[in-house]
Parts: C-alpha cells; sequence; structure tokens
C-alpha cells in the first residue's frame, strides 16, 4: 500500500491525486493532508474522506506512515519543503514548475541523491498515452526531417485579489503556470535543452508575465516557437504543430486529452486525423508514479528533465528581460 501525505489543502490535489487514488483498486490511499492553518487543514480532510488533517507541514512530513508527499503548494514553496520532506525519508511528487528556477532545482535533486529517494516532477501529461502516439509519428520517418515546432498553451486567468498566478515572489505568470507544459513539449519532442534566441512579452498587474513568446534552437536542428498567455478573455489553446520535410502534425488537447483532442498528419497534401484511447492524465501519472516506485525505474519527469525545464525558463526570462527568480 502506497501512502500518500498532501502538502498544501489546494484545490489541484482532488483531480491530481485525491480522485485517482480512489479509482486505482486499492493499492495507494491518500493518508493525511497538511496545511498551515489547521481548522483549513480538517475542513478539507473531512470535505476528502482524508483520515489525517496536520496545521503543519512538518508534521505531515514527520509521519512515519507517509511513503509519498504531493507538494501542492506554491512554486516559491517546492523546493524547501520537498527537500524537507526527501530529508524526512519521504519520495515526493512536486507540482510543475518543479522550482522557482534551475539552482532551486539542482537543489532537490542534490536532496534526493543523498537520501536515496525519489522527487518527480508533475507534468500528468506527459503519461498519456497521446503524448507517446506523437513521439511515434516523429520517430517512423513518415513526416522526414523534421524543421520546426510551435508549441501554444495559454488560458484565461484574470486577475483578482489574492491570485497566487499572479504574484512573482510566489512563482506566478504565464510562463511559469503554463508556458512551463510548452517548453516541456518543445524539449521532450526536439530533443536536448534549447538555446534560447529571442523572447518577449507583456507584465500584467504586480508585475508577472502575462503573456510570453520565445524562439528557441534546439541541438538536433529543430526551430522551437513557444506562445502562452494568461491574459483575461485569450481563448484557451493546448497545442503543438510540427512542421517537416513531408508534411505537418497538429495537434490540439495536450495538457488534458481525456477532455477532447485531436491529431492531425498532413502528408503530400492528404490528412488524416485520429485519438488516442485513454483515461485522464492524472489517472495515468499515478499509474507511472506507483510503478516506479514499486520497481525503480525512472520515470521521464525526474532527474535532468526538471533541471532542463527550469533552465530553459530561466533563458527565457533573462532573454525578455525579467528579473531571476
Amino acid at each position: 500500500m502506497l501512502r500518500i501525505g498532501i502538502l498544501g489543502a489546494a484545490r489541484i490535489a482532488p483531480a491530481a491525486v485525491i480522485d485517482p487514488v480512489r479509482r486505482r483498486g486499492g493499492d495507494v490511499t491518500v493518508a493525511a493532508v497538511a496545511a498551515r492553518d489547521e481548522q483549513r487543514a480538517r475542513q478539507y480532510a473531512t470535505e476528502h474522506g482524508i483520515p489525517v488533517a496536520y496545521g503543519d507541514y512538518q508534521q505531515l512530513l514527520d509521519d512515519p506512515s507517509i511513503d509519498l508527499v504531493y507538494n501542492a503548494l506554491p512554486p516559491s514553496r517546492h523546493a524547501e519543503l520537498s527537500i524537507a520532506a526527501l530529508n524526512a525519508g519521504k519520495d515526493v511528487l512536486c507540482e510543475k514548475p518543479f522550482a522557482m528556477n534551475a539552482g532551486q532545482a539542482r537543489e532537490m535533486n542534490d536532496a534526493a541523491d543523498r537520501a536515496g529517494r525519489r522527487v518527480i516532477e508533475a507534468f500528468h501529461d506527459r503519461y498519456h498515452p497521446l503524448q507517446a502516439a506523437i513521439a511515434d509519428i516523429i520517430a517512423s520517418g513518415e513526416l522526414g526531417q523534421v524543421r520546426a515546432m510551435t508549441a501554444n498553451f495559454s488560458a484565461s486567468i484574470p486577475f483578482f485579489p489574492g491570485s497566487l498566478r499572479h504574484v512573482p515572489e510566489l512563482g506566478g505568470g504565464a510562463l511559469m503556470d503554463l508556458g512551463c507544459y510548452a517548453v516541456h513539449w518543445l524539449r521532450t519532442f526536439a530533443g536536448g535543452d534549447p538555446v534560447v534566441t529571442s523572447a518577449s512579452g507583456e507584465a500584467g498587474q504586480l508585475g508577472v508575465d502575462e503573456a510570453i513568446r520565445a524562439d528557441l534552437e534546439f541541438p538536433s536542428g529543430i526551430v522551437g516557437h513557444l506562445e502562452t498567455s494568461m491574459a483575461a478573455g485569450v481563448a484557451l489553446t493546448q497545442s503543438l504543430r510540427v512542421q517537416a520535410e513531408h508534411g505537418t502534425l497538429e495537434v490540439n488537447g495536450m495538457v488534458f486529452p481525456s477532455g477532447g483532442h485531436s491529431i492531425r498528419l498532413v502528408i503530400g497534401g492528404l490528412a488524416r486525423t485520429r485519438t488516442v484511447a485513454g483515461e485522464a492524465t492524472y489517472d495515468h501519472q499515478l499509474a507511472a508514479v506507483h510503478e516506479a516506485l514499486r520497481t525503480g525505474a525512472r520515470l521521464p519527469t525526474e532527474g535532468d528533465d526538471p533541471v532542463g525545464n527550469m533552465a530553459a525558463i530561466d533563458a527565457i526570462y533573462a532573454r525578455a528581460g525579467w528579473a531571476a527568480r
């Protein structure tokens, strides 16, 4: 039995962990939740059927029954609390973005190595069969040499007082909250870590990046273009476009494919559109994490991968003129 403890009474946790655990066959349980306010933790535990509630994060980390900590706190607390969990002998599934910067990401990996534990970034979409299907199409050679990729994850996140996504010090901003996915798609399918050749954006309230655009060059020779926006009223877009020697590949619904997606391949003027079967991304993620912890197999969102993603984000911010985080 894998016993999970949740750091933070977070809105994401039901979809990301609590509901997927309930859909499994009883080999995983959510055993505890911790929040800064004990009353809030107790209310959350009652609402979601979690047996133990703590009013202090360290109390959860000290609980000897917890095997895996799900860090659902704001990005500004990812490194600190993930390292504390690792030092307490827990494995960690840390929400994206992994950290505030690449330096913190390296510190998290170093702590995992010292403790002999695992720290995994929760890019849930990476575990859906859709991404394996994309990789298979590119690897098949039917597109020929890939020349360029465009990734866009945008969604309307209007500002309101207390909105964590609009506070730079907490890790807010379009690139950190949404664009980190697009960075990950480009790194996954273009291969390797890019050089950022240009970047620009628009600032929103409190100084976060409300929108970012960036051009990247990969070791493979592929040119990448990234777009992300959380401006009020912007259309939801979660797409990847691949331009290649013999045609194009367009994928929509990249982040939540179980809610609807399409794979459109155009070669020689002939178009084919299809989908792939799969469960919710979070179910696939939980299954992958459970199996990896059982067998010791490495996952695609741990080790060098989260460090590379944060390094690319750092470079985009620097090129766009935003201060380092």
